[in-house]
């Protein structure tokens, strides 16, 4: 089976969005988009150039001048930044406590909305896509016809992140948890495409859900939606 169109996949971290967006994009023989890893390779550019994160305006030109290359392949995922990998870069601790400011610029909003657009139309031109951040429902695809928003309990989103940084040990689950408090707030809080739900978003709590399931019942929503074609169709 093969996916036509777009997926919108939103939602805060810990959801396993990443996870559930990549899967669903390999099922349905679709390309993948993620968004987030366009603000952490500015973020990283920000850092590398040495600029305040808090002077908008330097931090706009530096997302305006950087040349972003990614991938999107769901099984060969990279990005690059004026012809550097950072695929690795980008996961790093400063570019983590820094990007959630980054992103929040209005500048660079603009600048990689418009990005993010023109990979979504050129990657339609051969295959449907599944495209996860946290504004592609509201801003980057807003006529997408499944549009989807991940949740998931506060405890269950902080122990995932935990375990995936690596973080179980005696008070790091809180810290982790009160961590995600403060940036589900600053994202739903800020100005440019704030971290919300598109009106016509399904929620899907991925809380007592394995990964399996979530993506048989996204699988099930793209059918039912008319954007699942039989293999070697468009």
């Amino acid at each position: 089976m093969r996916l036509t169109g777009v997926v919108a996949m939103d939602g805060p971290s810990g959801t396993g969005k990443s996870s559930v967006a990549r899967t669903l994009a390999r099922t349905l023989d679709a390309c993948y988009l993620d968004t987030g890893a366009m603000y952490r390779a500015v973020t990283w550019a920000v850092l590398r150039a040495g600029v305040d994160p808090g002077d908008t305006d330097a931090v706009t030109v530096v997302a305006d001048k950087v040349r972003l290359e990614i991938s999107t392949d769901p099984d060969d995922q990279r990005i690059s930044a004026d012809g550097e990998r950072v695929d690795h870069q980008i996961r790093s601790q400063p570019v983590t406590a820094t990007v959630s400011a980054v992103s929040a610029v209005p500048g660079v909003r603009a600048t990689l909305v418009a990005a993010q657009r023109a990979v979504v139309a050129d990657a339609l031109a051969g295959c449907g896509i599944v495209v996860e951040g946290r504004d592609i429902g509201t801003v980057v695809a807003p006529d997408a016809r499944l549009k989807v928003f991940l949740t998931a309990s506060a405890a269950e989103r902080a122990a995932r992140r935990s375990r995936q940084d690596g973080r179980t040990g005696v008070g790091q689950v809180d810290a982790v948890q009160e961590a995600m408090r403060r940036r589900d707030a600053f994202d739903s809080s800020r100005a440019a495409s704030p971290l919300r739900i598109a009106e016509d978003a399904v929620e899907v709590d991925s809380t007592h859900l394995s990964l399996t399931e979530v993506v048989e019942h996204l699988v099930a929503l793209a059918r039912d939606r008319g954007m699942v074609v039989a293999a070697g169709h468009r």
